[in-house]
């Protein structure tokens, strides 16, 4: 059972001091059998007081207000987490019987929040596709293996040509992108099936530096198995998730885990920047602050007179 030390810097850099400020951030790693929350720490400029409280999800989510001028804000996430190693299905049910299990409970809750399909242009190809991976003797778990090890074949680990805001359209066209675009098109996958999938949000720990998105905050996917439960499937290392992985958030997309955001009175122009390091066991000294694993501009744009009621959504992509 690794032991993993996490520490996620945001920071903020504004243009000119601003007011006013009412954040949301989702931090707070999940604490179940899997993972086991030893010591979690959040520390922020000016040290407002952090309301907590559960989303419709059962994610913990806290907010706070910095109503003051300040030019800048740092939210800094200190985690102490020990994870196990997951026991992977049986997989012995009959695949037909599996199947009816999911036509069953689609439409009942919690499953059906994880069936909810956007509109796409390539929803006829994307089915097709899928109508010839799936066989009538193919369980649930294969299926759900076989497109997460689909997305990781077919699509180019590519960082710089999406964002948060990239639609399924544009990434199944650029066939590339990075773990949120790479989770983003799996969950269509599945529900298309009929599998119920949901978004995570957290991080891939570092060992021999052989898996994509290492060091950063992470993105996969979970699929409901029939008389199993949630199973992890990270398509950008073709990997089902085990210890190596850190869970902070579930929900249907990106914005229901979106790390950070909030509104504030000033200046749109500012900066972000991101870092996050991971020490397995005890952490290392550091005589710097890590590098930024991400980095974010904002300029100035022209907005109608009177208006100075700013909103930013953090626009960290996830990798």
């Amino acid at each position: 059972m690794p032991l993993y030390h996490i520490n996620h810097i945001t920071r903020y850099t504004y243009a000119s001091p601003v007011i006013d400020s009412a954040n949301q951030v989702m931090l707070f790693p999940i604490s179940d059998l899997q993972q086991e929350v030893k010591k979690h720490e959040l520390l922020i400029t000016h040290h407002p007081v952090v309301e907590v409280f559960t989303d419709y999800f059962g994610n913990q989510v806290g907010i706070f207000s910095l109503i003051k001028p300040h030019a800048g804000l740092t939210i800094q996430s200190k985690i102490e987490v020990i994870t196990t190693e997951v026991s992977l299905p049986e997989d012995t049910t009959p695949a037909a019987s599996q199947w009816e299990n999911l036509s069953v409970i689609r439409d009942q809750f919690p499953y059906m929040d994880f069936m909810l399909q956007e509109s796409f242009d390539a929803h006829d190809e994307v089915q097709s596709l899928i109508s010839r991976m799936i066989t009538p003797d193919t369980t649930p778990f294969a299926a759900a293996v076989k497109m997460s090890a689909y997305v990781f074949e077919q699509f180019e680990y590519k960082k710089g040509i999406t964002s948060v805001e990239t639609q399924v359209d544009e990434i199944l066209s650029l066939r590339a992108g990075v773990c949120q675009d790479f989770a983003h098109v799996l969950l269509v996958m599945l529900r298309l099936s009929g599998i119920p999938a949901r978004y995570v949000s957290g991080y891939i720990c570092p060992k021999n530096h052989e898996l994509r998105g290492e060091g950063a905050t992470h993105a996969w996917v979970e699929a409901y198995i029939p008389f199993y439960g949630w199973l992890g499937l990270d398509p950008t290392n073709n990997c089902i998730v085990s210890d190596r992985h850190v869970r902070l958030a579930v929900g249907r997309s990106f914005s229901d885990c979106t790390p950070m955001k909030g509104t504030y009175k000033g200046s749109s122009e500012h900066s972000l920047e991101v870092s996050v390091t991971i020490d397995n066991g005890e952490p290392q000294p550091r005589e710097e602050e890590a590098a930024p694993v991400f980095s974010y501009q904002v300029h100035t744009n022209p907005t109608p007179a009177g208006n100075s009621y700013r909103k930013f959504m953090e626009m960290q992509q996830q990798q």
